[in-house]
């Protein structure tokens, strides 16, 4: 999966109003994507970029991931 995920970097990066990108995985394969968007309705607007982008992972995954987005409250970074 890490070698679909770093050869899809560019289309991921070129997604509208993304701003960060976090991807997430532990030995048991559970893990989580973070994506920070410049707002709602842009993020809203790549759901169709996005579904085709997990569709490589299809044989990897027991189900396509759900979408659940937050409004962003602190980002803080060292």
């Amino acid at each position: 999966m890490t070698g679909i995920l770093n050869d899809l970097k560019e289309q991921v990066m070129a997604l509208p109003g993304l701003q960060q990108f976090i991807n997430t995985i532990n030995e048991d394969g559970s893990g989580c994507v973070i994506s920070i968007v410049e707002n709602q309705e842009i993020s809203d607007s790549n759901a169709s970029a996005v579904a085709a982008l997990w569709a490589n992972f299809q044989d990897h995954l027991v189900a396509p991931p759900t979408a659940k987005g937050y409004d962003l409250l602190a980002n803080w970074r060292n």
